[in-house]
């Protein structure tokens, strides 16, 4: 059944049957739903059962087993999403204008909340001060209020903060360059600068530069800081030149370089696989999720293929073997929630969470958001 052919009646039995299903984890039965539309008139329980046969026809409910009651499918739950975020349906395609799966920005206020969740997820975040800080932590929040997987990925940028800079002067003019980001991570790279024999840069000159980056330049995105030394030698050239030369230089020929494989790959901050373990699964369907899972590049995919850094918008993608091919089918019982993280206007990463289906929808999505929205503050 295409969403528009859902009719109010239909829609309103099946949303009652995934809320249930939602809070108790069992099969719906007729009778359940039956009680809860006691003083409807029009939806007897007779009526509820010819309406549960046709969503089921539809390939909106399943009968597992020989259980007598109904399971949503992954086609139900979108249709709720849909519902519960008044935009255009869920789908597995990409990002488009009003695109599935994107928030109504009205109705997901943050306020939506509870002050209490608010409280909670901000003190989470107590004493964070720099980019990964942000994400990692991030990770580990939305694993502990969904019981599912918090994931965080930091964009090609957003993974590069300067911690520190240090070059050596080495033989043949050339310069070694050693970076440390604020994630921990080491990389050195051989510098071959444009200058002519017996004018290379001293020691003195090197130390200087490393001086200069670390003591302005800490905790900047690595791409900003080259934009904005060569803005200051624009600048400031008459009472810098000979300073803001040799740090331009060194930038321009890869110290600082921004290409995402500069330096290293994304980097990806995982917490909660414990979650799915405990989750009622067969064994085989979970040893395929967790494979899935497992490999980072898959992960990395994931997020990038279904929230757009450019859109400040959180997506929904309810049943990720449907929307990725290649996943195996124990995905199909896994929704993504997701949004960008910003500060001044970059990208610094994506945050979301992995869970089963069965996931209080409404509540996540706002917790989701919320936390998107933090890094702003906590960054700025």
């Amino acid at each position: 059944m295409s969403e528009t052919r859902v009719s109010p009646r239909e829609r309103l039995v099946l949303t009652a049957i995934i809320e249930l299903y939602i809070a108790t984890g069992e099969p719906v039965a007729s009778q359940a739903v039956a009680r809860l539309f006691a003083d409807r008139d029009g939806l007897s329980s007779a009526t509820i059962r010819n309406v549960m046969a046709t969503l089921a026809e539809a390939g909106l409910l399943e009968q597992p087993h020989t259980s007598a009651g109904r399971v949503p499918t992954a086609a139900a739950f979108r249709t709720y999403v849909e519902q519960i975020t008044q935009t255009g349906r869920v789908a597995a395609g990409a990002p488009v204008a009003n695109a599935p799966g994107a928030l109504n920005q009205n109705a997901m206020s943050p306020s939506s909340l509870s002050l209490e969740r608010r409280e909670q997820i901000e003190d989470s975040f107590s004493g964070v001060s720099s980019t990964n800080e942000y994400l990692q932590r991030t990770s580990q929040v939305l694993a502990l209020l969904s019981s599912g997987l918090g994931v965080a990925l930091a964009s090609a940028t957003g993974a590069q903060v300067l911690e520190h800079i240090h070059f050596s002067r080495l033989a043949g003019g050339r310069v070694l360059a050693v970076l440390v980001t604020q994630a921990g991570t080491v990389h050195d790279r051989v510098l071959a600068l444009d200058r002519e024999p017996g004018r290379e840069m001293s020691h003195g000159e090197l130390e200087t530069a490393a001086r200069y980056l670390n003591e302005n330049f800490r905790g900047w995105l690595i791409e900003r800081v080259r934009v904005e030394v060569a803005r200051r030698m624009d600048e400031e050239r008459a009472a810098y030149d000979a300073l803001l030369a040799s740090v331009e230089e060194l930038c321009r020929k890869g110290a600082l370089a921004g290409e995402t494989n500069s330096w290293s790959g994304p980097t990806l901050f995982v917490d909660g696989m414990a979650n799915l373990i405990a989750a009622e699964m067969d064994r085989e369907r979970l040893k395929q999720m967790l494979a899935a899972l497992e490999a980072k590049q898959r992960l990395v995919e994931l997020l990038t293929a279904y929230v757009d850094g450019r859109r400040q918008e959180v997506r929904v993608v309810v049943g990720l073997d449907s929307a990725t091919p290649e996943m195996p089918q124990a995905m199909q019982d896994l929704v993504l929630i997701g949004a960008p993280a910003r500060l001044g206007g970059e990208n610094l990463g994506t945050v979301a969470l992995i869970a089963p289906t069965r996931i209080q929808y409404q509540e996540m999505i706002h917790a989701v958001r919320y936390i998107a929205r933090l890094s702003e503050r906590i960054l700025e």
